[in-house]
């Protein structure tokens, strides 16, 4: 036994004596890639279509083994026009890789391109603009993607791709902008896109007082692990609402509170550590009031 360890080891040292530092290099560069095509299918369309893929592929390797020779040939036929068909129908994600691969982007597409202080920034602008908008009674409903891609949502609206200021918050929502009814989507620290539609909230037990902004909002968080931020057009009131759940009539220093727990990356600290959003929501309800324009 301890012979064929022997051996055994003495083949792993020398295998391991033939790696060279090319070896290490083109490993890493393979984990890279693999690393952001997965991210890249995380999207809601991809995946769905990776799955068809998948299938397809899986009933074509069923019907060689059980000699199906008909489906065989139709699905191997299939499979020659579809590597074309698959460039043609991700055109607009595959040029925007290149475009970042060819520009001074290109240590965006190996990074994640979301450090702590971009977020920070993003955090502080967006309450500055709450804060305003809430004085002046502007509605506004902003989305914070997180895990969940929210691309069909993106794809309703108006694609922006700016980086998030009060100045843009404002005029996005201001009462004659052209976009000022619908949601601004933020991922990653920057405004995707402005006028999107939001799915309403199915829940049957919200307060009568609560307009359609709001129930959007709820509808959003229900729907994804998104957080959103509401500013009531009727009260100036500002709302956040996460998992379904929602908490109003916050104060600026808690709506930051709130996002920075919520979107900044969280380090593991002993048990004294802030609760997170999810342990502070609760759906207010209150008494009276009409379907007022929230």
């Amino acid at each position: 036994m301890s012979a064929r360890l022997s051996v055994l080891l003495g083949v792993i040292v020398r295998y391991l004596m033939t790696i060279e530092i090319t070896d290490i290099l083109d490993i890493l560069l393979m984990a890279i890639v693999l690393y952001k095509l997965l991210d890249f299918v995380k999207t809601s369309r991809v995946a769905n279509l990776l799955k068809g893929v998948l299938i397809f592929l899986a009933v074509l390797w069923l019907s060689s083994i059980f000699h199906l020779n008909g489906i065989s040939y139709i699905m191997s036929r299939m499979v020659e026009w579809g590597v074309l068909a698959l460039i043609i129908l991700f055109q607009p994600e595959i040029r925007r890789v290149l475009e970042q691969v060819g520009s001074r982007r290109l240590a965006l597409f190996f990074t994640k391109g979301e450090t702590e202080s971009t977020l920070e920034r993003m955090i502080g602008q967006t309450v500055l603009a709450c804060t305003e908008m809430s004085k002046s009674r502007t509605g506004a409903l902003i989305v914070f993607e997180r895990e969940i891609m929210l691309d069909d949502m993106v794809r309703s609206g108006t694609i922006l791709n700016a980086d998030v200021s009060n100045e843009l918050l404002k005029n996005i929502f201001f009462v004659k902008a052209p976009m000022h009814d619908g949601a601004v989507i933020v991922r990653k620290g920057r405004v995707l896109g402005a006028g999107c539609m939001l799915p309403l909230s199915k829940n049957v037990n919200l307060s009568r007082d609560l307009g359609m902004r709001h129930r959007a909002g709820i509808g959003m968080s229900e729907n994804s692990d998104a957080v959103v931020v509401i500013v009531s057009e009727e009260t100036g009131s500002i709302s956040v609402a996460i998992g379904g759940m929602l908490k109003r009539h916050l104060m600026p220093e808690t709506l930051e509170n709130l996002l920075r727990n919520e979107l900044l990356p969280q380090e593991k600290e002993p048990s004294d550590r802030k609760p997170g959003l999810l342990g502070l929501l609760r759906i207010r309800r209150e008494g009276g009031g009409g379907n007022g324009k929230q």
